[in-house]
């Protein structure tokens, strides 16, 4: 007898786990569904609908069998079409993009790594000081840029040397490295953050192993500290890369030009332009399927460094 009932509590076991997950998933899954994928089935309705003629107002179509995919063949076809407007645009976000988040990670890891090895009792502060751009809106942060900036502001001022020199650098007249050095300094902090916490927890231990068995300071980064913070680099980047793909306020502030303007440019131009709605939607579709590909790499790291583990 009391081996059945042992192997009964046995096969609950499982069973009731089983059973947990799923119940643990379930509020996640109602937030993304409520969230995401309803709002986003609303983008495919308005992008796959119609126009009214009059007021030039979108007409969504729920009905998929229903839909019009003649906006987005328009998209499409002046993105790599012989008439290709679209493109420069597209190109200039992936090109701004890449390089701002290569900036961020150069500027975050080195402070992540600081904060989680070397603070010590002045960890909880540099947290804070780290926290802190976040209590900020991102619109005061980019007027502050915009004064900064100015053919007059502190930035000419500090690279005259106090006047010495005559510097009157026109940052704000649609330069591409103002723009890129926007984004870096909006988005730096999101990604400190999970850099932080890839790096903290890695264990001591395990760098002093290697210190113990020969290896110098850069051996020991190479071979142990970078490979621990992978994932913790994939995450960073996708928290900061994703935004950026569909900014446009930091254009719009910090350059206004049409020469460098994003896809959040496009997607923002197209919503306030009547009847281009649909537009708008192409190209948050775009963003979407853009998106993917991190995801993607992110779920394999994940799973890479699970099968290690086990």
């Amino acid at each position: 007898m009391a081996d059945r009932s042992a192997d009964a509590s046995t096969h609950q076991g499982p069973v009731g786990t089983r059973r947990l997950w799923p119940a643990l998933a379930m509020p996640g899954i109602a937030w993304l569904a409520v969230f995401f994928v309803a709002p986003f089935y609303v983008v495919l309705a308005i992008l796959f609908g119609a126009t009214d003629p009059v007021l030039r107002q979108p007409v969504p179509v729920w009905n998929p069998l229903d839909w019009d995919f003649t906006q987005f063949r328009y998209v499409i076809d002046h993105i790599v079409g012989p008439d290709a407007f679209f493109r420069p645009a597209l190109v200039r976000t992936v090109v701004y993009v890449a390089l701002a988040s290569l900036l961020c990670l150069l500027i975050a890891y080195p402070v992540a790594y600081y904060t989680a090895r070397f603070a010590g009792r002045w960890k909880g502060l540099l947290l804070a000081c780290l926290i802190a751009p976040f209590w900020i809106s991102y619109m005061m942060r980019m007027l502050a840029w915009v004064n900064l900036l100015q053919t007059d502001g502190l930035v000419n001022k500090g690279l005259s040397l106090g006047g010495l020199f005559d510097v009157r650098v026109d940052w704000l007249g649609g330069q591409p490295t103002t723009v890129i050095l926007g984004l870096v300094y909006g988005y730096v902090p999101y990604m400190i953050l999970p850099l932080f916490a890839g790096l903290d927890r890695a264990p001591a231990s395990i760098l002093e192993a290697a210190r113990d068995l020969g290896a110098n300071r850069w051996e020991t980064f190479r071979r142990v500290t970078w490979p621990l913070s992978r994932q913790a680099v994939v995450v960073s980047l996708l928290l900061t890369t994703l935004p950026m793909l569909g900014d446009y306020f930091t254009n719009d502030l910090l350059s206004g030009s049409p020469e460098t303007s994003m896809i959040g440019n496009l997607i923002n131009n197209s919503v306030l332009t009547p009847g281009q709605t649909g537009q708008a939607g192409a190209f948050v579709l775009l963003i979407l399927l853009v998106s993917i590909v991190p995801m993607v790499i992110y779920v394999r790291s994940t799973r890479s460094g699970a099968d290690i583990a086990s």
